[in-house]
């Protein structure tokens, strides 16, 4: 009998233990990880560097609180705002960073509308769930938060029709990570951030998935030639310790005064010291050009499944972060199990995307085997 909420399907295996792109189950099995936490273990499972700055911190203090000065916040703010005119607000998660982005940008313009996109996914609590364009996922929790409307990804003309004077922002993922791995057309975002500025509202970037080079830059809207007004990442920000981050235009300042916003944990000691480790590591030209190299291998080698898989109707995706649609939700779930069978774990996207997102140290090697396993499983009973 479980003492849990039944709240997430789980899987039977309990994952104890972890080296590089490998981790091992309670029967010490091994399996190559295609999925790294969600996004989370970028830098791969017990990284030397990043255990030596849990190390290093877990010997000091942990914590104190924000209402003291913290040097490693402003250290690890420098670093994630990389010399541009933005300010850090520190938190504990993905939801977190986009709940402050919500109500920061609500306060900064004095309007009350969001835009936020269909098949989008920004979180599970209440303001983060009312920005999420899926229906499933907020169903049984009416009422939401009101304010929020929901638009189709990728298409400008509907987004002119609902963009007024009471529109405080504009919400979305350059690349919808639950929705499907549907990535945004340069073009469409280059309009999207230009009608925002022409009409007064904010662009808020979620990168909680995208961000910290798992695209290839080290934030995915930098190809994009774009520049948001707010930035909220996670999930890869400390490799596994609970921290999330809001990053905001500095002009947006006075918006977010004492007592506006605040978090007991967010920002702690522990977590500053392994996100400084993690940005540090990540943040190097020639450690994204790696992600950017395999991520373009990857996609040539899965793309091939176009020509030899019946079950394949399409590959997309960008750097490690790729989703392979697939016929139907059925062959999705039993994609899965048979390369748990085969010893490598991946996750489902929408409803019917085959998710992979391997840490960005990921060798050659250890791709082209997870590969060849895709593949052969894919391959498999074709036709």
């Amino acid at each position: 009998m479980s003492h849990l909420f039944p709240n997430y399907a789980r899987d039977e295996i309990d994952l104890v233990d972890g080296s590089g792109s490998y981790v091992f189950d309670q029967n010490g099995e091994k399996y190559l990880d295609f999925m790294s936490g969600i996004a989370v273990s970028n830098l791969g499972h017990k990284n030397p560097k990043v255990m030596a700055a849990i190390t290093q911190q877990a010997e000091k203090i942990w914590h104190s609180s924000n209402l003291y000065t913290s040097n490693l916040q402003e250290k690890v703010a420098e670093k994630l705002t990389m010399g541009k005119d933005y300010l850090a607000f520190f938190c504990n998660s993905g939801t977190e960073a986009n709940e402050a982005a919500i109500k920061l940008a609500r306060k900064a313009t004095g309007r009350s509308k969001i835009l936020s996109f269909e098949q989008s996914f920004h979180g599970r609590t209440y303001g983060a769930l009312s920005a999420t364009g899926q229906p499933a996922l907020q169903a049984g929790f009416f009422p939401i938060v009101e304010g929020f409307e929901y638009l189709p990804y990728n298409q400008l003309e509907p987004l002119k029709q609902q963009l007024n004077e009471q529109v405080a922002a504009v919400m979305l993922e350059v690349i919808q990570g639950e929705g499907g791995i549907i990535p945004a057309e340069k073009e469409w975002l280059q309009a999207v951030a230009q009608l925002c500025k022409e009409n007064g509202s904010l662009l808020i970037i979620d990168e909680i998935q995208t961000g910290m080079g798992r695209t290839g830059t080290f934030f995915a809207f930098e190809d994009y030639q774009i520049e948001p007004d707010i930035i909220t990442i996670a999930k890869a920000l400390a490799n596994g310790i609970p921290v999330g981050a809001m990053l905001g235009k500095a002009a947006l300042a006075d918006a977010f005064g004492p007592g506006t916003h605040g978090t007991t944990f967010g920002g702690n000691n522990l977590a500053m010291n392994v996100a400084d480790c993690v940005v540090s590591e990540i943040n190097q030209p020639e450690f994204l050009a790696s992600v950017a190299e395999k991520g373009s291998y990857l996609m040539r080698e899965l793309s091939k499944l176009l020509d030899t898989s019946e079950k394949v109707l399409d590959v997309r995706g960008k750097g490690l972060m790729v989703g392979i649609k697939l016929d139907s939700p059925e062959t999705l779930k039993q994609t899965v199990q048979e390369l748990k069978k085969q010893n490598l774990l991946a996750i489902k996207a929408g409803k019917n995307v085959l998710r992979l997102l391997p840490p960005l140290t990921i060798s050659q090697q250890e791709l082209k085997d997870g590969i060849e396993i895709i593949q052969s499983v894919l391959n498999k009973n074709n036709g």
